[in-house]
């Protein structure tokens, strides 16, 4: 629901204020005075604590200790709110004279391939670390991205967040109606990015993600299946508590692995899925526990999330 008028004008300006002061000091002391932040959100807002660790608790409770399982709940926390210093000061910071000072790269060589070829290729990654970084690295670096999103409920804060993305390189398209025109991009050879693991309702696609089922927009799979594109599972982790990142590939997944599937869309879904999760018991703590990943519950759990093999053989 869009906000607009006085009170959204107001937040709207604090938070400028607020990135003003930011600006004037390194981003290291910013992600530091983040953390400290993070402690008080978890005095004030105790329910988002809870959240992570009941997340955490259903997806580790059999290999972490109570104890270990709050331990990664704060440390969710605390990189969180590094997430939203990184989101409004690294686009003033990388650009392709830079970019080697803050990021190296991980097991990219077949996903360059795919990217290089001019075919165009989806780009999936997760709420995991510093997870917009990706595709910025490749809008500086000058190939053609665009990042589909959920526009902010604030219309300021939105319009401020879209021109400042689009001042450094990055196309962005409201997830709404973005279908059509993600087909384009891709037939041009462009590069088509999501955050593959939102909840996406009743009407979404259940597949396993940590043995439960998480409800997965259709539209990643039926993007790459129209358009015969392949898809890259992304990430970004940070190397400690500084401004310091390790963007990797996870998984590829070509055209060719789907077209003799069963249920390719299907598949597709749950090897996307199946590659975050790999990725996020890496290092449980960069993951964002406290987004409500399995909102939504199939009315049939039992028959909802069939077993794949993909799910152990990636």
């Amino acid at each position: 629901m869009k906000r607009s008028g006085f009170s959204a004008w107001l937040t709207y300006l604090t938070v400028r204020a607020a990135l003003a002061i930011m600006w004037c000091f390194p981003i290291n002391w910013n992600l530091r005075s983040a953390r400290l932040f993070a402690r008080l959100w978890i005095i004030l807002l105790p329910r988002h604590r809870n959240r992570a660790i009941e997340h955490l608790t259903a997806s580790f409770g059999q290999e972490y200790s109570s104890g270990e399982i709050a331990r990664i709940a704060d440390r969710s926390i605390e990189n969180a709110a590094m997430f939203a210093v990184e989101a409004v000061c690294l686009p003033r910071l990388i650009d392709r004279f830079t970019w080697n000072r803050f990021i190296r790269g991980v097991n990219v060589q077949e996903a360059l391939k795919s990217i290089l070829s001019g075919r165009g290729a989806v780009l999936v990654t997760g709420h995991y670390g510093s997870f917009e970084l990706p595709a910025q690295l490749l809008a500086v670096l000058k190939l053609e991205v665009t990042a589909v999103m959920r526009p902010l409920d604030n219309v300021y804060l939105n319009r401020f967040i879209v021109a400042s993305r689009r001042r450094h390189g990055m196309r962005l398209l409201d997830k709404r109606g973005a279908a059509a025109h993600a087909e384009e991009l891709l037939a041009d050879g462009s590069l088509v990015g999501f955050v593959g693991d939102q909840d996406a309702g009743r009407k979404g696609i259940f597949v396993n993600f940590f043995g439960r089922p998480a409800s997965t927009y259709k539209s990643i799979g039926l993007l790459a299946m129209t358009t015969k594109s392949p898809i890259v599972v992304a990430y970004c982790r940070r190397l400690g508590n500084v401004a310091q990142y390790e963007i990797g590939i996870q998984r590829v997944i070509h055209p060719h692995e789907w077209e003799d599937q069963a249920d390719p869309l299907r598949w597709i879904t749950q090897t996307y899925t199946t590659a975050i999760e790999q990725t996020v018991r890496d290092q449980p703590e960069q993951y964002l526990w406290i987004h409500r990943r399995w909102k939504s519950q199939p009315k049939e759990r039992t028959s909802a999330v069939p077993a794949t093999a993909e799910a152990t053989s990636t």
